[in-house]
């Protein structure tokens, strides 16, 4: 018996669409994920290319290219060197080198690099921001794989675009600082935790690796120890039966992820100087107590104890916060959740709280919002307690895994739920878009938007330095002659932007005439004689919603 073919039926015009869509699919998701990700690299270089050093940047510059050139860990003590040594890693052929007879302190070493030893600050800072450009870049690779090992493939765009066009982590993903790498490599440590319910025996193992990059970037890792190695326990019981025997194999599992964290701690610092020689700095302080005994047990290099000791210093001293018009002094516990409140567009906000409620209530889901929303609320917590009312780079954390947590909401059944999704989704890329490339002075629109958020916030939040070089473009494009009194907040060095200024506060008020420029930090705290100076003068002008150029 012959067999005849059968024509396929032609294809109708409601059928070419989804079957044009399907033969697209394999190249059209990662061209999302290019073009998401595209514009954060491009906002990041940006900002990276138009920003003057801010206030920490010159330490870790300079720290970096010491770590580099002497293989020494005398300066910067009291933060772990892999953050440095990915700083370094931009600068490694970059020819920068400093006076190996140098004796100053570390932020003098950072201005002696940048500004007396005849490199470019402009090209040696943007070859430093380069790494960390390209690390946060790759965290946003974990966003998407998390989110999208939890909620599915729309749930991964989703996060990825909330983590990508997020204004607090474009701002601290363009500077040569330890923020945005701790908090991406504890996001990793987290996923790849969670990973270890499928296979526990290989990612739970890259989990302790990715914590000990975390700790041995900044110290600010340290609370989420117990918590990390908690969710490891629980993915490998989860993964072996949930019986006793699991639960020793989880226990075991966390020790050797425990064991991999403190080798990355100490390789980082052998790294650096092999033969580990330390000499305590004069200025660590003894700390007594808990805190002490915990620095001591610690099974970390000995510069590791101290400068967490120099750390818990920080935290005895009392700093002085400005927030909503206030200027006080000591931390205030409600101060990080007010600045994220201030520095998170809405669409954010909302979609943040709609993805935890998400996945506390999905039985689904429920098993993820201890990954997700744990190691979040811990670090948030602990940061609350601090001295330093400094800004929101304290609290990344939540911009970043909440971004994973909002992923949750795609997965509601409801038409109008996701159509809602992605519109918050919109307004949150068009409030950021709003503000580029001013990110670090970023507020959303509740608060005023950028040009506002000096009335209510100071120091990383608004004003950390880094407008110096668009201040001198200014002057010399609008006030060219004219007399200029500075009181400038930052690391750089005024004279070489070819910035000529007096202080006005080592004259007399009377003899101050001409142009008064103050950076908004020091605006948020004037008192006495700066305060009178700024009283009696008119604004004329604003740089980068970070400097405020009065007349007088």
């Amino acid at each position: 018996m012959t067999m005849t073919k059968t024509a396929a039926p032609p294809a109708t015009a409601t059928g070419r669409a989804p079957l044009l869509l399907a033969r697209h699919r394999r190249w059209l998701y990662p061209l999302v994920v290019a073009l998401i990700l595209g514009q954060m690299a491009v906002a990041m270089v940006t900002a990276a290319v138009q920003q003057t050093p801010t206030i920490d940047e010159p330490v870790y510059v300079g720290t970096a290219v010491w770590q580099l050139q002497e293989h020494s860990l005398r300066y910067n003590p009291e933060h772990p060197p892999l953050g440095k040594l990915l700083i370094g890693a931009g600068l490694a052929f970059s020819g920068a080198e400093v006076d190996p007879e140098f004796q100053g302190d570390q932020g003098a070493l950072g201005r002696h690099l940048l500004y007396e030893s005849g490199h470019d600050p402009w090209r040696l800072m943007l070859l430093a921001r380069l790494p960390v450009i390209l690390l946060t870049l790759l965290f946003g690779l974990v966003v998407l794989a998390f989110a999208r090992d939890v909620t599915g493939a729309v749930g991964g765009l989703v996060a990825l675009a909330l983590y990508a066009f997020s204004p607090d982590v474009i701002a601290h993903g363009s500077l040569a600082t330890l923020d945005v790498p701790v908090v991406g490599f504890l996001l990793t440590s987290v996923w790849l935790a969670w990973r270890a319910r499928r296979r526990p025996w290989l990612y739970a193992p890259l989990s302790g690796l990715a914590l000990g990059a975390a700790l041995a970037t900044k110290m600010s890792a340290l609370p989420a120890v117990p918590v990390l190695l908690l969710l490891i326990l629980l993915s490998v019981w989860s993964a072996s039966g949930r019986t006793w025997r699991a639960a020793a194999l989880g226990v075991a599992a966390g020790a050797g992820a425990a064991l991999l964290a403190v080798a990355v701690v100490w390789g980082s610092y052998l790294a650096v100087d092999p033969h580990l020689a330390w000499t305590p700095p004069p200025d660590a302080p003894a700390s007594g107590g808990p805190r002490g005994l915990a620095a001591r047990l610690l099974p970390f290099p000995e510069p590791y104890a101290d400068g967490l000791r120099m750390q818990f210093g920080f935290e005895d001293s009392r700093w002085s916060g400005f927030l909503f018009g206030e200027l006080y002094s000591g931390g205030r516990w409600y101060y990080l959740p007010a600045a994220l409140l201030v520095k998170s567009p809405l669409g954010a906000i909302v979609l943040w709280l709609a993805g935890a409620t998400t996945l506390l209530a999905a039985p689904r889901l429920r098993a993820a919002a201890p990954y997700v929303l744990v190691p979040a609320a811990v670090l948030l917590g602990v940061a609350m307690t601090g001295a330093r009312d400094f800004g929101t780079r304290y609290a990344l954390v939540v911009p970043v895994f909440l971004a994973v947590a909002a992923a949750a909401v795609v997965t509601v059944r409801l038409r109008w739920v996701r159509i809602g999704a992605a519109a918050l989704v919109a307004l949150v890329a068009v409030s950021s878009l709003r503000t580029f490339p001013y990110y670090l002075p970023y507020s959303n629109e509740a608060f005023g938007g950028p040009a506002r958020t000096h009335e209510h916030l100071h120091d990383s939040n608004v004003d950390w330095g880094q407008d110096l070089g668009r201040l001198a473009d200014r002057l010399r494009a609008r006030y060219a002659g004219e007399r200029i009194w500075l009181v400038y907040k930052g690391s750089g060095v005024p004279s070489w932007y070819g910035i000529e200024a007096a202080d006005p506060l080592a004259v007399p008020a009377g003899e101050v005439r001409g142009l008064l420029v103050v950076s908004d930090s020091s605006v948020a705290k004037a008192t006495g004689p700066l305060a009178e100076l700024i009283r009696t003068s008119e604004p004329i002008d604003s740089v980068g919603h970070s400097i405020t150029i009065y007349r007088r």
